[in-house]
């Protein structure tokens, strides 16, 4: 499994930028795909979550209500639209997929593949 994640680049606050990941060397229809995010001194943590069957999405909720992650089945990518953002959100991104259907466990040992990261900064 090859995950290529893209998109990162400065923003300022308020503004938006979509990340992409795409992914390769499977099957991914019983994948749950997740984006997490690393800032300098913080540990990596979970952003957002989707089940590659059905669509089914779950947020931490510090993005919620401005982060929508989705999933395009054709290209076999998934991508985090962020909105509204804010200096906070200032992290490398990092797209990972795991096998089993459990949307809901959010530690990163519970992901088994993991795309290089991309990183976003945003200004104030």
């Amino acid at each position: 499994v090859q995950l290529q994640a893209s998109g990162g680049g400065l923003v300022q606050a308020g503004g938006s930028l979509r990340l992409s990941c795409a992914a390769s060397g499977r099957t991914f229809s019983s994948y749950v795909m997740g984006w997490f995010r690393q800032a300098p001194g913080k540990e990596r943590e979970f952003v957002a979550a989707i089940r590659w069957s059905g669509g089914i999405t779950y947020y931490a909720d510090s993005v919620k209500g401005r982060f929508t992650i989705s999933r395009d089945n054709v290209k076999n990518t998934v991508y985090l639209q962020m909105n509204s953002l804010k200096p906070e959100d200032t992290a490398v991104y990092y797209c990972a997929a795991k096998t089993d259907f459990y949307l809901y466990r959010r530690g990163v040992d519970d992901y088994d593949y993991w795309g290089q990261g991309t990183q976003v900064t945003v200004s104030s």
